[in-house]
């Protein structure tokens, strides 16, 4: 499919007759997936010396995949599975300047290494916490279909060591509904009611302070909050999960939005340079979803994010305050999930030490 087609064109470059398109639609519910349809997607036909239509073959995903064939002279659409094969494999490595150099100098995909970031961004700040030689171990599933891999699969188990405190999570499928989440070794949830950081490995360029000089008014004054410093229209994710209270401009914040948490929390969101637009006063928002973009509305003098983090209505130090945590393993699940992970930090162990042992190494050949 080129830039501008529709199956109207690809048909009469396949020199089929026009009228075999409407066979085509018509010969199932499963065909529908051919109404979305993208530049660069293949579709495999066959036809006869007279242009009618004999099968045809669009794979819709790497999961599955369309399949038209004339049945008793009949267009007969179904949609199967690909075979796919899950493999096991592991990386290590050591953070010199940054996160994303270390994952690729270790052969680490972008989006394995963001949702490593994930499972552990509730215990570490990547903009602010990362030091030089930290390390990190993971063990992580790889998606293979024919012999050839076509994706990332999850992450099974990962180490963290920042700044000599060492983080480990563990995936775990809650039996009763079969809801798959990040742990610690000892049941606890890995996620936090909040996230530490709303925005993805931006700069801090202000911290929460009662005395600081304001670069726009030219006066000292107290600075609620923390600014990160981004690009502008970087997206910026809800801390929480939570409903909008507030949308709009409010004074030298420029563009705001405002979520409440519960009762007792609420997040700020300020000089924002769009929201998400199908988010309206009310709306419920889920931890993670982009609710707005970075901008430099208000009293800014360069694109930013100022997050503030209030407890009871009283600001609170978003990089120091205390979060909440999630509800943990089930005490009725406890013996499963300590019989399903243990080989799995074994194995962690195992690759944790192996790494050591090459740092030290290299350390001595240094």
């Amino acid at each position: 499919m080129k830039s501008g087609d529709n199956l109207a064109r690809l048909f009469k470059r396949a020199k089929i007759k026009p009228q075999q398109l409407d066979e085509l639609m018509n010969s199932g519910e499963a065909v529908k997936t051919l109404t979305k349809i993208f530049p660069k997607d293949i579709i495999r036909v066959l036809s006869d010396d007279e242009g009618t239509l004999q099968a045809l073959r669009y794979d819709i995903d790497h999961k599955s995949y369309l399949m038209v064939e004339r049945e008793s002279g009949a267009l007969v659409a179904t949609t199967y599975n690909h075979q796919l094969e899950t493999r096991s494999t592991h990386a290590s490595g050591v953070i010199d300047s940054s996160l994303f150099l270390a994952a690729q100098d270790a052969g680490i995909s972008q989006n394995i290494i963001m949702e490593l970031a994930n499972i552990f961004g509730w215990d570490i700040d990547f903009a602010l916490d990362i030091r030089k030689g930290d390390t990190f171990t993971l063990l992580y599933e790889e998606i293979y279909r024919n012999g050839e891999k076509i994706s990332d699969g999850d992450i099974l188990a990962a180490e963290f060591i920042n700044d000599g405190n060492t983080y480990r999570a563990v995936r775990y499928t809650n039996p009763q509904n079969n809801v798959s989440e990040y742990y610690t070794p000892d049941g606890k949830s890995m996620r936090k009611a909040f996230l530490r950081t709303p925005v993805n490995f931006a700069r801090i360029s202000s911290r929460f302070t009662v005395k600081r000089y304001h670069p726009v008014l030219h006066k000292v004054r107290s600075h609620k909050g923390v600014d990160y410093a981004a690009k502008s229209g970087t997206p910026i994710y809800a801390a929480g999960d939570g409903k909008v209270i507030f949308k709009g401009k409010k004074g030298g914040y420029g563009k705001v939005m405002i979520v409440q948490h519960g009762s007792k929390y609420t997040t700020l969101y300020a000089h924002l340079k769009t929201y998400n637009r199908k988010l309206r006063i009310g709306s419920k928002v889920k931890q993670g979803q982009t609710i707005a973009y970075v901008g430099k509305t208000g009293l800014a003098t360069g694109p930013h994010l100022h997050y503030e983090f209030r407890v009871n209505g009283v600001h609170r130090n978003p990089l120091t305050v205390k979060l909440p945590a999630s509800k943990p393993v089930p005490k009725r699940y406890m013996a499963d999930f300590e019989l399903s992970t243990i080989p799995v930090f074994a194995q962690l162990d195992l690759l944790a030490r192996s790494q050591q042992v090459a740092l030290a190494d290299t350390e001595i050949n240094n």
